[in-house]
Order: C-alpha cells, then structure tokens, then sequence
C-alpha cells in the first residue's frame, strides 16, 4: 500500500505571485490540472483521501472524487503555513524571503509551529493508512509537502528535497516505515496540458 502526497492545482493568486489567502479557488487552469491529476490516478486503489480544508485543496480532492469515487475527509492539519498578514501581497513586494528559515510572518505561524503541527497530522496520515485496505491520497499544500520530504520521508537515492513542488505534483511514498518515497514531485500528468490545452501558459 501506498500514500500519494499531492499539492492542490493552480490559483491564479499562484500565477501571479501572490502570496495565497486561506479562501482563493482553483482557476480554470488549476482545474484541468486536478482534473488530469484524477485520470491518473482513476486505477491506482486510491479508497481513501484526505485533504486539507483551503479552497484550493478541497477542491482539488472533489475532482478526485468526482473519478475515483471516494469522498475527501478534511483535516485542517493539513492546510498551508499561516502567513497571517502578508497573505494577499505580492512576492516583490515584501522584500523579504519568506521561507527563509529565521522569517516570522506578523499574525502567522512560526516555523517550529507550523513543523510541529505537520508532524502532528502525519501521525494521523500514518495511522489512516495503516486501517485503510487500498491507497491513501492526502492533498496538502507545498510547504507541507517540503517538511515532510525534509523531516519524516526518506527520499531516492541522491535526491534532494525540492524547494518548488508543482501544482498537482504527486509524490508516492510507502505506507509504512522508512517512508520510502517511490516517486518524487512528479507532474508527468501535465504534459498534455502544457502541450495541447489553451489554457497553457505562453512562455514568457
């Protein structure tokens, strides 16, 4: 058995560079991503999904559903780093990096707080696939998926853990200890959208 680690589709607040507000959706783009995603994963056993309660993961999780037939339980555990007030601003305009490892968001979540609440939802993500008789999907976020890449997974030989995870990025990782990850940030399902879709970003 196997957990698939997915970060949510595109929101146009991600295109632009914004920093991401609790409440912002899917854009159409986000959407077919999600809706590719779930036609990969229409016959890998996936019986069970959680998802983190922000927009844009949910609803990422509802268009699994609507292929694989399972309704999302939603944990909040799971959501994104609180950026508390520098939610809604736009990257080049904060003048600081805000993953650096000493930044502290006013209004937001420490690093160490937020480290500490993913590792408190793994616990539970372990514990729901260890009862769970087919695959386990967990739709988070990319900050998400970096702590658990950096902290509790233990990556192929000779990969880093990457500092970009890609909209709809599937990472699967054996459901039981060491955690091997099997497959790493892999959005191999969007080539035909980049190639075929008008909803494909031009590359400027």
């Amino acid at each position: 058995m196997a957990i698939f680690l997915i970060r949510h589709g595109e929101t146009a607040l991600n295109a632009a560079r914004v920093v991401q507000r609790p409440e912002t959706p899917l854009s159409a783009r986000g959407l077919a991503q999600a809706d590719l995603l779930a036609h990969r994963l229409a016959d890998q056993r996936i019986t069970f999904i959680l998802a983190s309660n922000l927009v844009r993961a949910a609803m990422t999780a509802e268009r699994l559903q609507a292929v694989i037939g399972v309704t999302p339980r939603i944990d909040p555990d799971l959501q994104e780093r609180n950026y508390g007030d520098v939610r809604g601003m736009a990257y080049s305009a904060l003048g600081v990096n805000i993953l650096a490892p000493d930044y502290e968001p006013p209004g937001g979540e420490r690093w160490e707080d937020f480290h500490a609440r993913v590792d408190r939802v793994w616990e539970r993500v372990c514990q729901t696939a260890a009862e769970t008789t087919g695959n386990l999907a967990v739709v988070t976020h990319g900050l998400v998926c970096y702590s658990l890449a950096s902290r509790h997974l233990r990556l192929p030989p000779g990969a880093a853990v990457p500092l970009h995870w890609g909209n709809t990025s599937l990472t699967i990782v054996d459901a039981a200890p060491p955690w091997t990850v099997r497959l790493l940030n892999c959005i191999a399902h969007l080539d035909q959208l980049t190639r075929d879709d008008p909803l494909a970003p031009s590359s400027g």
